[in-house]
């Protein structure tokens, strides 16, 4: 005889007593899955959730004293195995964003049919994900964008900040090319191409900008030692 398999842990955190009965009633008239607890405040739900070990936690992203996000981020860091699936009435890109950064595991609408909603409980806590390609696109070029903000020198290739690295050290077109090995003239263009992407006019701003990062990982290497 086969063993019956545990069923699936799932605890529901919503502001909304209706919205909560509601998905309790669908989950738990599946067999393999269980709902263990519920909560209507971030607070209630990072104080319970912990306790009772979940695997899959579905959380509201909009609650009255903060988010399901943080919600997600701050159980996730004591149960990093739990699967939080996000639930919300608006579909808002910053939201989404926020989630997967917070490692949710998938993010759906409040109308989706019951059906869906309890495959969706099924696939994350199967470790799968429910971000469909389009909102995956659109989260990784955000997580793009936001890198090249925070560090310029993200927008460079692998050769340019090689040669940005080698015009820090003062050294000439000439001498970038017996380096690393290419014709004046190609290091002429990386340079022009590296000045374009840090928004320089002059090779001197990018020669300053690179010692002055070079002191600062000198100075913090330092610090750690």
């Amino acid at each position: 005889m086969a063993e019956t398999a545990d069923p699936i842990r799932v605890f529901l955190v919503d502001d909304h007593d209706v919205v909560r009965r509601g998905v309790a009633a669908f989950l738990e008239a599946e067999g393999d899955i269980e709902v263990v607890g519920e909560a209507s405040t971030a607070a209630d739900a990072i104080a319970r959730i912990p306790a009772v070990r979940p695997d899959v936690a579905v959380l509201d992203v909009r609650l009255p004293d903060g988010s399901g996000v943080e919600v997600c981020r701050e159980v996730r860091s004591r149960l990093p195995e739990l699967a939080c699936l996000m639930l919300t009435s608006y579909s808002d890109d910053e939201a989404l964003y926020q989630a997967v950064m917070a490692g949710a595991a998938g993010y759906v609408l409040k109308q989706i049919h019951g059906a869906d909603l309890v495959g969706a409980v099924r696939t994350v806590a199967g470790g799968g994900s429910l971000l469909d390609p389009q909102s995956t696109a659109r989260i990784m070029e955000r997580i793009r964008d936001r890198s090249e903000r925070e560090d310029p020198l993200a927008r460079l290739s692998e050769q340019e900040r090689r040669i940005f690295d080698l015009i820090g050290e003062g050294l000439t077109n000439r001498q970038i090319g017996e380096r690393v090995f290419l014709a004046e003239k190609t290091v002429k263009n990386y340079v022009s191409s590296i000045l374009a992407k840090l928004d320089m006019q002059r090779r001197t701003q990018a020669a300053a900008y690179a010692a002055q990062l070079k002191a600062e990982a000198e100075s913090a290497r330092r610090r750690t030692e």
